[in-house]
């Protein structure tokens, strides 16, 4: 018998707002939403791309261990941000963040939902065995 499907969600107003889950667990894979970069305790978002950045992993790390995974299991990783320039001051973090499991990564450039919003960070990682 497979795996239930299971919702994992950060209490953020969006989720419900907007109609989904931070992560869905499903087949041994844990599907994490876009993420952007917001301080959920304050709901603010930092006007710095590299502390937004930082604020998304965050997230993305708390998603994936309420799973019963991490960052260190992760396989693909997107980031879309609105502007390139911003890119190379996040290599740090995202560096740091996937120094275990360096996934495939993507990076696209396109707009985000709100203006104040420099980068969205999107993954896909195992369930360890």
């Amino acid at each position: 018998m497979k795996d239930p499907v299971r919702h994992i969600s950060t209490g953020s107003p969006f989720e419900a707002r907007i109609g989904y889950s931070r992560a869905v667990v499903a087949d041994g894979l844990v599907y994490v939403a876009g993420t952007t970069g917001y301080d959920y305790a304050t709901m603010t978002m930092p006007e710095d791309v590299t502390d937004q950045c930082r604020n998304a992993l965050g997230t993305i790390g708390r998603a994936l261990h309420n799973a019963g995974s991490s960052l260190d299991h992760v396989l693909r990783v997107r980031y879309i941000l609105p502007d390139k320039a911003d890119w190379p001051a996040c290599w740090p973090l995202t560096s740091e963040a996937f120094a275990t499991a360096r996934p495939a990564a993507t990076m696209i450039v396109a707009g985000l939902q709100e203006p104040e919003m420099k980068i969205e960070i999107e993954v896909t990682a195992r369930l360890p065995a």
